[in-house]
């Protein structure tokens, strides 16, 4: 099975992009499932048809979905979104908007994503294909089940044995309630949900991230940043999709001061990008809506290349057990925007305002940094 996820920045027609490519390999026969994640859903807009929070049919191969986060959040953690309401709540007297307090940054997209992880898991589908939302939502959904993970144990770190032992006592003594085993139920499933979703995203055999972007300045600037971010995260990016492109036709006239603005981006983007494949889109004259606009562009935009296919990848980490050197693959990244240190067997590694930690690796366990520098796009690390 595969799964293709589709970012960049809002406007570039990720949404056209992701549809014309589950087009294509649901036309080799293959059964594809096409999700949305963006909250301002408009996957059933580009099909021209009415699609629902469970899977649509569209054709006999092709399926599509546009979760509702906040049916999907209801039954991740309905037990858990209660206890600690009534915790706000306890000595509140009702005057806590409690309700408010817990939409908590980032959670929507973990519920997204967890409708990835139960169509992966059900078997039914071939290809799932993901139309994510604009590029930092995108990002926050990619790193917060390594996040919450951290922040759920720190909550509640209780045993059940130990909340049936002492709990009546603490909840007389505090005036705060004790969470119930229904509560651990939830903190249960969703470490071990979470569990399942990071094993899964991190399988670069199976998950491929897309960057679609345009030819403008702006616009590659951002796809740049996205994709050192995502392999920051340890993603692997195996295409990159320039829409948008002005014909020569196009730019008679009135537009032609943009050939040469469009000239220098398309030269960005070569050499950025110059190791992934590329696939080209011109401006078409029609709207890419509707099923047979769709299955029409899934053909030009990838020709005889097969996008079911993993169609590159690189190893983004690199240990010389000899040299006593971890090497981290960090693309479009510059030294000055590099941040490193260890916490204890942590390392923090930053680029630009994104932060990650990951163990030391288990070869330079207990020993400390000796150095580091930052050439050919690759962090390397001395012990």
């Amino acid at each position: 099975m595969r799964v293709i996820i589709y970012t960049g920045k809002g406007g570039v027609g990720k949404t056209s992009m992701a549809a014309a490519t589950a087009c294509k390999i649901a036309g080799s026969g293959k059964k594809v499932l096409i999700m949305s994640t963006d909250q301002a859903h408009s996957l059933g807009d580009s099909f021209d048809r009415k699609v629902g929070k469970e899977q649509t049919r569209i054709t006999d191969h092709l399926y599509a979905m546009e979760i509702d986060t906040v049916y999907e959040g209801e039954k991740s953690w309905g037990h858990l979104k209660d206890y600690i309401k009534q915790l706000l709540t306890a000595k509140g007297g009702g005057g806590i908007e409690a309700e408010e307090l817990l939409i908590f940054p980032g959670l929507e997209e973990l519920f997204s994503m967890f409708r990835i992880l139960d169509a992966y898991e059900s078997g039914l589908y071939d290809t799932i294909i993901v139309d994510c939302a604009p590029t930092g939502e995108t990002l926050s959904l990619l790193k917060y089940p390594e996040r919450l993970s951290g922040l759920i144990a720190k909550i509640l770190p209780l045993e059940k044995l130990g909340v049936k032992t002492v709990g009546a006592v603490v909840e007389k003594a505090m005036k705060i309630p004790m969470p119930k085993d229904n509560v651990f139920d939830d903190v249960e499933y969703l470490m071990e949900k979470m569990k399942r979703l990071q094993k899964l995203m991190l399988n670069r055999e199976v998950v491929s991230l897309r960057v679609v972007t345009t030819p403008e300045k702006i616009v590659i600037s951002e796809a740049k940043r996205n994709f050192t971010c995502l392999y920051l995260y340890h993603y692997n990016v195996d295409a990159i999709i320039v829409n948008h492109i002005y014909t020569p036709e196009a730019m008679e006239g009135y537009f032609h001061k943009w050939v040469k603005l469009q000239e220098e981006g398309m030269r960005e983007i070569q050499e950025s990008f110059s190791e992934v494949p590329r696939f080209y889109v011109e401006l078409q004259p029609k709207e890419l809506r509707t099923l047979e606009v769709l299955e029409e562009a899934g053909g030009f935009i990838f020709g005889e290349t097969d996008p079911n296919d993993i169609l590159f990848r690189k190893e983004i980490y690199e240990i010389d057990r000899e040299g006593m050197r971890l090497k981290i693959y960090l693309p479009l990244a510059y030294k000055e925007e590099l941040r490193l240190e260890q916490d204890r067997n942590e390392l923090v590694v930053g680029v630009r305002n994104e932060c990650r930690r990951f163990p030391v690796p288990a070869e330079f366990a207990g020993r400390e940094i000796a150095g580091a520098k930052f050439e050919d796009g690759y962090l390397s690390i001395a012990f």
